[in-house]
């Protein structure tokens, strides 16, 4: 969970995730969304990954990423553990 907050750290990392949001992409059509070069937005896709907050698939000749809601849910358990008061429900 500490490097899935590092990895949160990085601007343009949350910009990638909040533009996956609206829906699954390719590259391309992410890098619409930034003046960085592909190099760069390849490293931040590629540590996205790592952490499981994005995941890629193959279709066709295309690389669709798209968000693992899977993290984000179990990032919100951990929130609501640590800030639950004892004997309070949320």
């Amino acid at each position: 969970m500490d490097l899935i907050f590092k990895v949160l750290a990085d601007k343009s990392r949350r910009k990638i995730l909040e533009v996956l949001k609206e829906k699954d992409m390719t590259v391309g059509e992410i890098a619409k969304h930034f003046t960085f070069t592909g190099a760069t937005l390849s490293h931040h896709l590629d540590i996205l990954k790592k952490t499981r907050l994005v995941v890629s698939e193959r279709k066709g000749q295309y690389v669709k990423y798209s968000l693992n809601t899977s993290v984000f849910e179990e990032m919100i358990a951990l929130f609501l553990n640590i800030f639950q008061r004892k004997g309070e429900n949320l």
